[in-house]
């Protein structure tokens, strides 16, 4: 049994280096050019299997070269790529822009359009069998409702990273277990400027991470905050999903919300130390070992 099923994108990351963005119209020369396995969910998944967990990936590629070598990605990091769907279309692609210390990132969705509802029911044993579900927004809103709906209805866990930012209806934040977008994202859902005014509107379900200034929560009594972890930044790129992988092994061990809130920042702390949002993504062991 997967202890852990991730719903959603896969891509193909196309990653240009430079010491800075170019402006409208500008040509610069960068200083590298990397092809990484990408896609919100592709790095949800990956995150939680190098850090230990039974993770099966739901989603959709093409029928393209950079479709197999996802799925060729997927099995070398011990995630169970079998109901993962070739199409005869493209494979989803990232252009990610990495300068000094952040990235911007324009996303073609491709074969990520495709997760749809029969693709759920095609799957429906093995998400009901098992402990938690991750969602993120690069596929069809319709489809993070119906898995939200299933999973509520049947009382399974689930994560919704609510990336790239968009309204949410009140039926998946009523049904959702958890959400986690990272500030901007949480006041342009919400449309809420005031973040501890909107964490107590909604305790131990809104989980906002502030990148250097750590993550904040509300636990029902009062606003939690669990600061950064101080390390010399890389390439940021992946730390959200890493911390949305690493939280899911330790709601599915049970742990409290405050201890899997200060693990999954340990991760992404870790990861944003090197290059590349996979590539970065620290194992189990690595994590015991940092301080």
């Amino acid at each position: 049994m997967n202890e852990i099923v991730v719903i959603g994108s896969i891509n193909a990351d196309l990653v240009f280096v430079s010491k800075k963005r170019p402006k409208a119209g500008e040509t610069l020369i960068g200083e590298e050019f990397l092809t990484i396995p990408g896609g919100k969910g592709a790095n949800q998944a990956v995150a939680a299997a190098k850090l230990g967990a039974k993770v099966a990936m739901i989603g959709c590629v093409g029928n393209d070269i950079y479709g197999k070598k996802m799925i060729e990605n997927f099995n070398i990091n011990g995630v169970d790529a079998s109901r993962i769907k070739e199409l005869s279309i493209s494979t989803g692609v990232a252009g990610i822009m990495v300068d000094n210390e952040d990235n911007s990132i324009v996303v073609i969705p491709g074969a990520n359009q495709r997760v749809d509802c029969n693709l759920i029911d095609e799957h429906i044993d093995t998400i009901l069998g098992s402990k938690i579900v991750v969602l993120q927004l690069e596929i069809p809103m319709e489809t993070v409702e119906y898995v939200i709906n299933i999973c509520s209805k049947h009382n399974i866990q689930t994560i919704l990273n609510p990336a790239p930012a968009s309204k949410l209806s009140e039926n998946i934040i009523e049904k959702v277990t958890y959400i986690t977008p990272n500030e901007h994202e949480a006041v342009e859902i919400f449309g809420e400027s005031n973040i501890e005014r909107l964490l107590e509107r909604y305790p131990n379900k809104l989980i906002v991470t502030q990148g250097e200034k750590g993550v904040i929560f509300n636990d029902g009594y009062q606003t939690r905050t669990v600061p950064s972890n101080k390390v010399k930044v890389v390439d940021t790129t992946g730390a959200g999903d890493t911390f949305n992988g690493a939280f899911a092994i330790c709601k599915i061990e049970n742990k409290s919300l405050i201890e899997a809130v200060k693990y999954a920042n340990k991760a992404a702390a870790i990861s944003i130390t090197k290059y590349g949002a996979q590539g970065g993504m620290p194992s189990k062991a690595e994590v015991e070992r940092w301080k």
